[in-house]
């Protein structure tokens, strides 16, 4: 996880897990790798509230989700955390009753395991996408369609995990592959999406990126995540784009219209999400 979404990820993370559990236990223990370029608040966070990940080697667990953080290099493996993602891929092997691979942590397992190339999809898919079910299987029960976020500069081909031996459970037709998976020795759940944020992330991303256009970082402001504003905050977002393209100034954030957006923001696919963290506990419980 980056710095900026350490607190809110776990949080994310925390929720969604408690709610899946229902009247069942759950033990969450939080690793980091300690190659992730952090700032100052980071490291003292992660020193203080992680364990470091050299306490996984010697030890099994039922589940591990492997979260990403925002890509810098063109290729994985030139991540100056790429050695040590790798020997986490290669353990949880022998190691988990089954692992959940989040966002560029699937981009990164599919290329340790089978060198499956991730391709650039030329802008951000962005937004709340409708996936469907291709297959039955039981982390799919109950889910025949749902909504799903998505954030990711990058994707995996569907013929390429085929051709691999990967079970696709869920697509859309606009976000390309959702859910997959990877029967070895541990159960590897594959997900491009992010079902376990809340209302506020994509509008989080969303602000993040307007800050960053507005700074000079980047060149081109972002669209808006698709499918996840209404009408009234779509429309005071676009007035505040045409501004910030007029008068590019960091000091337009200001009046970024934060709290008229936020009154109005959902989550439709909660629902959905709690369904599949609860039926990939539910496998846990059966395999150990």
């Amino acid at each position: 996880m980056p710095d900026a979404a350490l607190r809110t990820t776990e949080r994310q993370v925390r929720d969604l897990l408690a709610r899946a559990a229902g009247d069942h236990a759950v033990s969450l223990c939080i690793f980091s790798l300690p190659e992730v370029p952090r700032s100052e608040f980071g490291r003292l966070y992660v020193n203080q509230f992680h364990k470091p990940i050299s306490e996984l080697w010697g030890r099994d667990l039922a589940g591990l989700i492997v979260t990403g953080t925002e890509p810098k290099a063109p290729c994985l493996e030139n991540e100056p955390y790429w050695p040590a993602l790798a020997e986490l891929i290669d353990w949880a092997e022998d190691h988990t009753v089954s692992t959940i691979w989040s966002c560029l942590a699937s981009h990164a397992a599919a290329w340790r395991l089978d060198r499956i190339e991730r391709h650039s999809l030329g802008k951000k898919m962005f937004g709340v996408f409708e996936c469907h079910r291709v297959i039955n299987h039981m982390l799919v029960s109950g889910l025949p369609q749902r909504l799903v976020p998505h954030s990711r500069y990058n994707g995996l081909a569907g013929e390429e995990l085929l051709g691999a031996g990967y079970q696709i459970l869920s697509l859309s037709e606009l976000a390309g592959v959702d859910l997959f998976i990877r029967q070895r020795n541990s159960l590897f759940v594959f997900l491009q999406g992010h079902p376990e944020y809340d209302a506020a992330a994509l509008f989080g991303e969303y602000r993040r990126d307007v800050r960053r256009f507005l700074s000079g970082d980047v060149e081109r402001y972002p669209d808006l995540p698709y499918g996840h504003f209404g009408d009234e905050a779509a429309a005071a977002l676009l007035e505040f784009r045409e501004r910030a393209i007029l008068e590019r100034n960091s000091c337009l954030l200001e009046s970024f219209p934060a709290e008229t957006v936020g009154r109005q923001l959902t989550d439709p696919w909660r629902d959905s999400a709690t369904r599949l963290y609860a039926n990939w506990l539910g496998y846990l419980r059966s395999v150990t």
